[in-house]
């Protein structure tokens, strides 16, 4: 009779954490938020990217504790979450404004909902945590213009605060832009690429004392709208070619048929139409086969939380 060995499987090591501050000029918010997010999670690693700032923010983080990586001059919010990232160790990692406007109370709830098995939870903000009607109107078409170009609900697609799992977050790294809307494009990628994503609803402060936003409605509002469509495109183009180019053939058709009613003949304007909306769509199925090439090793980053499911 055989004996059967019977070995012993060690349990799965805890996840950690690591919590990403990018802060420029933020060292009034520092004072106060270091100390709080040291007391709810003293063994947390906090990463402050000091985006070239011109107060006290590379002595405070320092004197604070907090692991401090500084670029020389500033580089963007988005650069500085891509710093973040790559210096962070923890297999989760936790996102959030400097200035005092997220509860580090807050992030107990992103991380309880991650366990559920997401892998981006996103803190979204209730309709009086935008600072004037003209962004929470702001906010409110990018999220419908956002949703539409996912196919998914979005409830907040500019929040800076949220919970990913390190791993597939790096993936989408290049995808970044260095300016204000890293929330805009990591969102849409997550959504496109099959990543589950989750919100849980928070309130905002106010900014503590010298804390300004940097976000520009117009000016960045302008960016935002392009990345949406950027985004889109890159991840779902059918969603953005396949309208355009029914809308254009179409057209055409109806150019046609009138013409061919009143004048009883076919006119330049039917077949710049009708071959703009056959182009359309041809370069829409071309799109279609180059986004696919961003789905290539998704399966193989297979997230612990699956694999331990």
């Amino acid at each position: 009779m055989n004996s059967t060995e019977f070995r012993s499987v060690p349990p799965p090591r805890p996840e950690t954490l690591s919590i990403v501050l990018p802060a420029r000029d933020e060292a009034e918010g520092l004072k106060h938020l270091l100390p709080k997010l040291r007391h709810h999670f003293p063994e947390a690693e906090i990463v402050v990217v000091n985006d070239g700032s011109r107060d006290e923010t590379l002595a405070i983080a320092s004197a604070l504790g907090a692991k401090v990586v500084s670029h020389p001059y500033s580089m963007g919010n988005g650069a500085a979450i891509k710093t973040g990232a790559r210096h962070a160790a923890g297999d989760i990692l936790v996102f959030m404004d400097a200035d005092g406007q997220h509860d580090p109370a807050d992030i107990a709830s992103l991380l309880a909902k991650l366990a559920e098995g997401y892998e981006m939870v996103v803190g979204a903000r209730q309709s009086n945590g935008h600072a004037s009607l003209g962004r929470r109107s702001a906010n409110y078409f990018y999220n419908k213009l956002a949703s539409i170009m996912t196919g998914y609900h979005i409830e907040d697609l500019t929040s800076g605060f949220r919970a990913v799992r390190a791993g597939p977050f790096r993936k989408f790294l290049y995808l970044l832009p260095n300016g204000f809307s890293y929330p805009t494009t990591s969102t849409m990628a997550f959504f496109r690429s099959g990543y589950p994503v989750a919100y849980v609803p928070i309130r905002t402060g106010k900014r503590t004392q010298g804390g300004a936003s940097k976000i520009k409605v117009v000016r960045d509002g302008l960016r935002f709208f392009i990345i949406i469509l950027k985004i889109g495109a890159l991840f779902s183009p059918m969603r953005l070619f396949l309208p355009i180019s029914l809308f254009l053939w179409f057209g055409g058709l109806d150019v046609y048929i009138y013409n061919y009613i009143t004048q009883g003949r076919f006119t330049n304007m039917s077949v710049f139409l009708l071959l703009s909306g056959l182009f359309t769509f041809l370069i829409g199925i071309l799109s279609e086969q180059v986004s696919s090439l961003h789905y290539r090793g998704v399966e193989e980053d297979v997230p612990r939380s699956s694999r331990d499911r």
